[in-house]
């Protein structure tokens, strides 16, 4: 399985000082925002779908995807409070001169982790909605008013 990382190289967090780290815990902070901004549009889309849907098949299929979008929703509020967490805790030890630990990189390499995996199911819920909807429209009627 392919991983998606934004570090430099396969070793950056093991050698990256606590200011690189700091910089890219604030990276991901701004792409996780920049995904739930996503999150709401692809709901809002959806949404604006459901009061179209004539045929039972397609709003149970439109249903299951505002269920699965409702999931990635929560998964990125939840890795938005881990990486503010994170970064107050990289900041403080810069502030305090506390030298890291292997303990530490280790929970920053496991956030990276889990925001990579958010990132994969966010892309493919993403495609698979534009493919409902577009079934969606291709199979019931809407409205010629577009």
């Amino acid at each position: 399985m392919e991983s998606i990382r934004k570090r430099p190289k396969g070793d950056f967090i093991a050698e990256a000082n606590m200011e690189q780290l700091y910089a890219l815990t604030k990276h991901w902070n701004s792409d996780l925002h920049f995904f739930k901004d996503d999150l709401n549009f692809l709901h809002k889309l959806l949404d604006s779908y459901f009061i179209w849907i004539d045929k039972d098949e397609n709003y149970k299929v439109a249903s299951k995807m505002k269920n699965e979008l409702l999931k990635l929703r929560e998964r990125c509020e939840d890795l938005l409070d881990k990486t503010d967490k994170h970064r107050e805790q990289i900041g403080k030890m810069i502030l305090e001169k506390i030298s890291d630990s292997r303990v530490f990189r280790l929970e920053h390499e496991h956030l990276e982790d889990e925001i990579a995996s958010f990132v994969k199911a966010f892309r493919l819920n993403r495609l698979e909605l534009f493919k409902v909807t577009e079934y969606i429209k291709d199979t019931d009627k809407l409205p010629e008013t577009y």
